[in-house]
This record gives C-alpha cells, structure tokens and sequence, in this order.
C-alpha cells in the first residue's frame, strides 16, 4: 500500500476524500460534546418520554396501540386516546431507526433512546458541511473551505439545535432525525442532482416534522432553473424572463425530474394513510391525530384546529421578542438564579444573531444564479417556518425557539451565499451564540438549574408577569 500516496490523495485540497474526512471529524467532535452536555443519566438510562420505543416495542409485538396504557413514568405527556386504546401520535420515522436496537435490548425500558439520539444529532453538522462544500465546488458560493467549516461548527454549537440535540425526548428526538435528513435533501437537491435522493429525504422528513416537507420548493425551482436550456434569462422584467425560462424549458426533462421527486413523497403519504387506517379508521395521508391528544389544550385544538391564524401573534411573538428578565431584587441572591427565561423559549435572533446577517447580503451583481438560489433558498426556508408560526403549540417547554430546526439548514446555506465576510462584528456574534447555546444545552431540563427558568404550566405567561 502506498501510504504516502494515500494520504496525499486525502490531504488534497478540494478532493472528495478530504470533504469526507472532514465532515467525518465534525461528526465526531459534535458528538463527543453533545454526550458531554447530556451528562451520565441521558447516556445510560432511557429518558422519561421515550415515546419513540415504546411504539417501536408496540410493532415488535404486532400492535399499533401501547398495551396497557402509558408507562407511569411518561406521567400521561403526550398520548393519544382513542376507542379505549392508547396511541402514540407522532410521526413514525424515529421509530422505524430505533426498531432493531429496541429488538435487541429486550424492550423500551431497556433501550437507550436519549444516547442513541445523541449518536445521530452529529450527522446534521456533518451533512450541512457537505453542502456548503458542495456551494464552492460547484462556483455557487465564494466560502473558503475554512470557513465552511465554521460556518458548520456554529450550526452545531451556536444554533437552538445544540440543546434540541442534547434533550433525547420525544420531541426532541423527531427534530434531531428531521434536521439531519434535511440536510441530505439539501445536498441532493443543489442543481436538482439526485431528484430520487432529494425525493427520498423530504419523504423522509415528513415521517419526521411533517414541517418540513414544504421545503420542497427548493427542488421544484432548482429543477426549473437545472431545465432550461442555457440556464435562467438575466434581462428584461420579470414577466420577459418568465417568458423566456418557459420557452426554454425542456419539458421532458422537468417532468422526469419531477416525477423521480415525486415517488418516495407519495410513498410516505401513503404509509401514514396506512397507519391511520389502521388506528382510527380514516385513510387520511396528513398527521391529525395530535388533535386527539390528552392534553390540557386539546379544547385549543377542536376550536382552531393545529394550524390557524389564531395562533400566529403569540408564535410571533416568542420567536422574535421573548428574552431573559432580570430576577426581582432578593429573589437572585435567595435561589443564585440573576436572570430567568421563559420556558416558551428565547427569540430566534438572541439565541442565534448570525441570522441577521441575512437582511444584508452581500449584493449579487453579475451573479444571477447566486441571486436566485439565495432567494429560493430563503423561500424554501420561509414556508415550514409559516407553518411553524401558524401551529396551536409555540414549543413550549424549550430553552430557545426549537421549531426553527426545521429550516435552520436552509438558513445556514443562505449564510453562506449571503458572503458577508467573518469580521469582528461576526465573530462576537458568533461567540455569543456559541456561549448562549452552550447554557442551553448544559443547564435546560437538568434539575439543579431549574431556578434559572420560569415554568408556566397554562402557558399563557409569555413575557415576565408585572
């Protein structure tokens, strides 16, 4: 073996083998601190909410619904009843991977639910890194490999998606699956490359955080743009080049792109139909059946339905205003807590104020495919956030605003077409999300910090109480 040869061939700029190592660096470096942050007991017991196993255990024993109820200690959180038995209602994805390893543990009490999903949430950095290298190597964006890297790195640790990956819970386990296979559908979708693959993973992601399958839109204008010949027009207005891309457009080879999408994302609305079939008798390919949930909002949900307008101001509100208050005077000195935060969560930009360095890209003159996938990529990112905003729940109990994992990849692909260069602004930026989310992950649902979070169970207290 020429070893020396070898390396060289993975230490050679732009080449796969090192895109390779280095994603697969991140991974291991991301998953190292995310176990550390979760501490001993989510690395060597099941977490309390280990919905995920138990309906992989249900399967295992030919079942659809929870023989015997809900464990005691999931203390009711979450379940769906219906005709005298217990469901879980959430998508089924997760499950579908912890199957086997629940198979050999024995059981859901003997599965490790919040380590294994510790083992997966490496996969989103790792993946996202993969794709801005791919920005580069195709000329679409102007990031250095170094910088890619960072830009990776700050998605791992200075996004809301550090403590999301730390948590292990039901919840928190369908973002972590969700976010990495947003990120491969990223990747394939670029140029409207792998349309099987991309297909796949949206598919994919809908048995995950239903969200994110309007995300589609990145696929559905890339295709577009990957059709027509001699690419997009630059000139002229906007119905001129609407004209012109559809004179140029080789229908044939759009259709088939479409088509290849398409498959693996009927496949998935087919498979829920199924499961709801089999549960409550309606063929329905949507996820409904969070609205039959014994929770105390389930009235909330039969008045407005899961997503409404109705909900929108409160949503707004927390992603884009809720911050820390400061503790009245006596109270920090009496339970060493100086500032509290709500557990509706903390706005998106606090948590992550790299985000606004999107409102001011850099300008793309002479540059009218990076002009046009930086506009589509927002837009893609922009309707599973809609969705998110117009949801009954604002993702309450949280340490920041979780529900933007679902287009947080998108956003971190927007950043690096935006091309604002990594100055000192960037870098304090940067750190302070860095230092924010690591409090997050380190001290959010751990018991001996819950002084430093004001819990409301009504969850009607959104901003600090007069």
């Amino acid at each position: 073996m020429n070893v020396p040869g070898l390396l060289a061939r993975w230490a050679r700029p732009g080449s796969r083998p090192r895109r390779v190592l280095f994603a697969a660096l991140l991974y291991v470096a991301c998953t190292v601190a995310y176990a550390a942050a979760a501490g001993p007991q989510r690395l060597v017991e099941h977490t309390q909410y280990n919905h995920y196993a138990l309906l992989a255990d249900a399967w295992l024993h030919g079942r659809w619904d929870i023989a015997g109820g809900p464990p005691a200690y999931a203390q009711n959180n979450d379940f769906v009843a219906f005709d005298g038995k217990t469901y879980i209602s959430f998508p089924p994805l997760p499950a579908m991977l912890m199957l086997p390893l629940v198979k050999l543990s024995g059981g859901a009490e003997n599965f490790r639910d919040g380590q294994f999903v510790i083992w997966l949430a490496g996969l989103a950095p790792a993946i996202l890194f993969l794709v801005l290298e791919k920005l580069r190597r195709t000329g679409r964006a102007q990031r250095s490999e170094r910088e890619n890297l960072v830009l990776a790195a700050l998605f791992g640790f200075g996004t809301v998606y550090f403590f999301t990956a730390v948590e292990g819970t039901v919840w928190f386990a369908a973002m972590v699956v969700a976010t990495g296979v947003s990120a491969a559908y990223a990747l394939f979708a670029l140029d409207a490359e792998r349309p099987l693959l991309a297909g796949l993973m949206i598919g994919l992601a809908y048995l995950s955080r239903p969200p994110v399958v309007l995300s589609a839109l990145l696929f559905a204008l890339e295709a577009v743009r990957a059709s027509a010949a001699g690419g997009l027009p630059t000139g002229g207005s906007w119905r001129q080049r609407l004209r012109v891309t559809i004179e140029r457009l080789d229908a044939r080879a759009l259709l088939r792109r479409y088509a290849l999408f398409s498959a693996p994302i009927v496949a998935s609305f087919a498979l829920v139909a199924w499961m709801n079939f089999a549960r409550y008798h309606r063929a329905s390919p949507l996820y409904f059946d969070h609205e039959l949930l014994t929770v105390a909002w389930r009235t909330r949900m039969g008045k407005w339905g899961m997503i409404n307008y109705h909900f929108l101001p409160k949503n707004l509100g927390i992603a884009l205003t809720s911050l820390p208050w400061l503790s009245p005077r006596g109270e920090s000195a009496a339970f060493g807590a100086p500032f509290k935060i709500n557990e509706h969560g903390l706005a998106l930009w606090f948590t992550t104020p790299l985000y606004l360095w999107l409102l001011w890209p850099k300008r793309f003159d002479g540059q009218p495919d990076r002009r046009w996938l930086y506009v589509v990529v927002l837009l893609a990112a922009a309707l599973p956030a809609t969705m998110d905003l117009l949801y009954q729940n604002s993702g309450w109990r949280q340490f920041g605003y979780r529900f933007s994992n679902d287009y947080a990849v998108l956003l971190f692909v927007a950043l690096a077409l935006a091309e604002r260069p990594m100055r000192k602004a960037f870098v304090v930026a940067a750190t302070w999300s860095v230092a924010w989310n690591l409090f997050g992950a380190a001290t959010f649902d751990k018991g001996v910090f819950d002084r430093f979070y004001f819990r409301d169970g009504s969850q009607t207290i959104v901003y600090q109480p007069d």
